[in-house]
């Protein structure tokens, strides 16, 4: 056993316990004998344990404590085990653990009404899936059977999710080795100004030229042809790159132009992550589909969706929609998503991530991006924020090539770990996305030991 320092859930506060390190031991061998992992080559990983989480925290099977500023992937909304979720959790299995979709169930009722209550306009059904893959899954084929088209477009540099479908609508290099072209997936270029496909230096000329380019696009792909335009509302993964103003209003504006489905992504923007219940509150736009899914419980229980409009809800009231799943609105998900939802309002937990985001982490970086050479471009907002690494910042060379890592990504995230912080990569950025609720005082300590690790990257730039 291995003693350790675990934080209190609510004030951060420090309690003993234990980690038993040989179970870990144990795991790690089981895994690697029997794990088929996501996304990797599996002789060349080696995973690391997590043997216990709490608040802002992970340990590790050797009983390290990590500041996790990954949460996870971006899930954790409410950091881990909150808990009035936990509660609720077991609560649910006492009474209810599993029902079929076809039957009502209190869970499910009170979590669709919470949802619909925060999304925007009237997005006031809600379909549920297991995550955010099949939801934006869903929600192409709701488009498509409502308009009767079936092309969709979707941005490069953007992630929909890794089945079938989400990963052809994806435009970045996950999608390569499962696209053969059939899909009905079109992509366009995103206004992302640091690296702009339009060669614009301000932000208003970015906007306009990327809504040019995608109404071209439109136009020559054949707008009756075209069932949704698909959209991360502030893009993840790809990069954590806010679309400039007045750019989702226009892509808003080209959908009810030519009749076309506008679906907003905000699997991973969403339930607070941004500063906002949703992304696009931001923006002032209403989507005619909303997916969501990652934040909605945390986490804790697979849960997404769907918000739809009244519009398209009309449109299967009296013809049958011709999908589901055996899961859809489980009573443990929905039981998850009402005690997250609950504890948000009533912490405040979607006003501490603006404000996190305003006071702590915006004015860090900033400072990132002035002193060290390795910092190309920082942004972001909320608890939602990417540092994009780079070998010279004349050229804005990445410090890893687009679509892989480098050894100089690989060393920066190694000593993170070794200093106690726990962070997401991808490519050549590290992003910055603790959980909503997480304190001042955590997060600065977070981006004390980043600080520390973009000095070693400032020996990897000219």
């Amino acid at each position: 056993m291995t003693s350790i320092v675990e934080p209190d859930a609510a004030a951060g506060h420090a309690d003993e316990m234990d980690i038993d390190t040989a179970a870990a031991q144990r795991a790690y061998e089981l895994d690697r004998r029997h794990v088929f992992h996501s996304w990797s080559a599996q002789d060349l990983i080696d995973p690391m344990v997590i043997s216990a989480a709490q608040g802002s925290y992970v340990w590790d099977g050797h009983g390290n404590k990590l500041l996790d500023f990954s949460s996870q992937l971006v899930y954790t909304n409410i950091g881990h085990q909150h808990p009035r979720v936990t509660a609720a959790i077991a609560a649910q299995a006492a009474t209810l653990c599993t029902v079929a979709p076809s039957h009502v169930n209190d869970a499910r009722s009170e979590a669709a009404r919470l949802i619909a209550a925060r999304t925007p306009g009237m997005l006031d059904k809600i379909f549920f899936t297991n995550g955010g893959a099949d939801a934006n899954e869903h929600a192409v084929r709701m488009a498509r059977l409502h308009t009767g088209r079936h092309k969709v477009l979707s941005a490069y540099r953007s992630y929909h999710g890794g089945t079938e479908l989400a990963v052809n609508i994806t435009g970045d290099p996950r999608r390569w080795p499962s696209d053969t072209g059939t899909a009905g997936t079109i992509h366009f270029f995103p206004p992302y100004l640091y690296r702009s496909a339009f060669h614009a230096s301000t932000e208003e000329d970015e906007s306009q030229r990327a809504l040019e380019h995608l109404e071209q696009v439109i136009r020559l792909e054949g707008p009756d042809t075209i069932a949704a335009i698909m959209v991360e509302s502030i893009p993840g993964t790809a990069g954590i790159y806010l679309p400039p103003p007045g750019y989702l209003q226009g892509v808003r504006e080209l959908a009810t132009q030519f009749g076309i489905v506008f679906i907003a992504d905000e699997v991973m923007a969403g339930f607070g992550r941004s500063g906002k219940w949703f992304a696009v509150e931001h923006f002032d736009v209403v989507p005619d589909l909303l997916t969501f899914a990652k934040g909605v419980t945390s986490g804790y229980v697979p849960l997404g969706g769907v918000a739809i409009s009244p519009e398209i809800a009309a449109t299967f009231g009296k013809r049958v929609y011709p999908g589901g799943l055996t899961y859809s609105g489980h009573p443990l998900a929905c039981a998850a998503a009402v005690a997250t939802i609950e504890a948000m309002e009533d912490e405040h937990i979607v006003e501490n991530a603006a404000n996190i985001g305003e006071t702590v982490i915006g004015p860090a970086l900033q400072g990132f991006a002035s002193r060290h050479r390795a910092v190309g471009e920082v942004r972001g907002t909320g608890v939602f924020w990417a540092i994009e690494m780079v070998k010279d910042r004349r050229t804005r060379e990445p410090l890893a090539a687009y679509g892989g890592s480098s050894p100089e990504m690989t060393q920066l995230i190694t000593e993170a770990k070794s200093r106690g912080l726990l962070v997401f990569a991808n490519f050549n950025r590290i992003h910055v996305v603790p959980p909503c609720n997480i304190s001042a005082e955590d997060a600065r300590l977070g981006l004390a030991i980043l600080d520390g690790v973009l000095d070693l990257a400032d020996g990897f730039a000219a």
